[in-house]
């Protein structure tokens, strides 16, 4: 399991920068949000996929004994995911408005245009 997670997390990278490397906008925040994604992915698989019980310490011991689900990569996650959502959703709203200015959304047309400057 660890390892096709480990590989679609490849593939999320590897989609991801292919995508950011293309000239048009649109692909730009695609390839930012499957990047996001790998990147989430990522840190779930350095936190250990186990399946185990919440981390709470019962009453009679001091430590946990048995398996436990680490909650810190999943707070992390939660976290990057509102971050990302907040990112993309300016993002996409920054690239229409560029592209009414500009009616293109080519970054090498953008870079042309010096009467918009």
């Amino acid at each position: 399991m660890e390892l096709l997670l480990a590989i679609i997390t490849g593939l999320l990278y590897a989609a991801g920068i292919y995508m950011i490397l293309r000239r048009s906008l649109v692909k730009l925040i695609i390839g930012l949000i499957l990047l996001g994604n790998g990147a989430n992915m990522l840190i779930f698989l350095v936190g250990r996929i186990v399946k185990g019980k919440p981390p709470i310490i019962p009453s009679d011991s001091s430590v946990i004994l048995d398996t436990y689900a680490d909650p810190v990569p999943q707070a992390l996650i939660l976290t990057a995911i509102v971050i990302s959502f907040g990112l993309q959703a300016f993002a996409i709203v920054l690239i229409k408005r560029a592209y009414q200015v500009v009616k293109t959304d080519d970054l090498d047309q953008m870079n042309a245009t010096d009467e918009f400057a």
